[in-house]
């Protein structure tokens, strides 16, 4: 049984190839079980693999799939999937994809992508957690901007508003991380400079990929949308619109939009680049 995929960047920086969050998506993904879907994205060892699926609702379904589970949403292979989606049913510069969460809707200008995310949540982190934190995260008191936050706009994350770039830059998680996981079980924190929509942001994006460690992300469109959620939480001005940078210590730069309009709807956007096409005899 021969399966059809596709490897893209997502995110990717100044059209540069091989900058960006890889992607792995299957075209067809029908004939496949969800224990084979898991298997093939372990096999593959990407953040994240797709499997393009017939909906009733939108222009195709979308399943994703980490080395280790099955995620209900996450923003690069929202814009990754909707590239090929869009080659392969022929279709204009706007898609629907069906996903756990809801169908999401999904525009290009090119090959610029950009997503409207659900409409956020939001809880409190506990006060009395934060210096314990900050000490996981390899940073003071002073780094500080304003209290941490947990965010939910289709994945829940734990946003950390920090003072600077220098700040960020600073950030050294270590494996204390893992006590502060999401209502899921997940570790999942977003650490990010002061929201400016003159400056352009450095954000860093941290999980738990093993039992006792802590991995960066490349560029996680979930968590622009969750600042998104953070920006309505917090009352800034609308309409907002950032440019953020994400990548920088994993070797993968990045750059992502956020945009958040005057009826609080997110849109997180970025470049997609296919850079190949293979089969597989799973």
């Amino acid at each position: 049984m021969r399966i059809h995929y596709r490897l893209l960047n997502v995110f990717t920086l100044d059209g540069q190839r091989l900058s960006g969050n890889p992607l792995c998506v299957f075209e067809d993904g029908s004939s496949l079980t969800a224990e084979k879907m898991q298997a093939l994205a372990l096999q593959f060892n990407l953040s994240e693999t797709t499997f393009i699926l017939p909906s009733a609702t939108a222009t195709a379904a979308v399943r994703i799939f980490t080395p280790a589970m099955e995620l209900p949403f996450a923003g690069h292979p929202t814009l990754g999937t909707a590239h090929v989606v869009r080659d392969l049913h022929r279709a204009a510069n706007a898609v629907s994809l069906a996903m756990q969460v809801g169908d999401i809707a999904v525009r290009a200008s090119g090959n610029i992508w950009t997503l409207e995310a659900p409409p956020p949540k939001s809880r409190d982190f506990p006060p009395a957690s934060t210096q314990a934190l900050l000490s996981a995260l390899g940073l003071t008191p002073d780094d500080l901007a304003a209290a941490p936050i947990w965010i939910n706009a289709g994945m829940e994350q734990l946003l950390v508003p920090l003072v600077s770039t220098v700040a960020v830059r600073r950030v050294a998680p270590n494996a204390d991380l893992g006590v502060f996981p999401n209502s899921s079980g997940k570790v999942s924190v977003y650490c990010f400079s002061p929201l400016d929509p003159r400056a352009t942001m450095l954000v860093r994006f941290f999980f738990a990929k093993n039992v006792g460690s802590v991995a960066e992300d490349p560029a996680t469109g979930s968590a622009c949308a969750n600042l998104g959620g953070y920006a309505l939480a917090s009352g800034f001005a609308l309409p907002l619109k950032c440019d953020l940078r994400q990548g920088e210590y994993t070797g993968r730069p990045c750059a992502l939009g956020l945009e958040v309009d005057a009826q609080r709807r997110i849109f997180v956007s970025g470049e997609v680049i296919e850079l190949g096409r293979g089969y597989i005899d799973p």
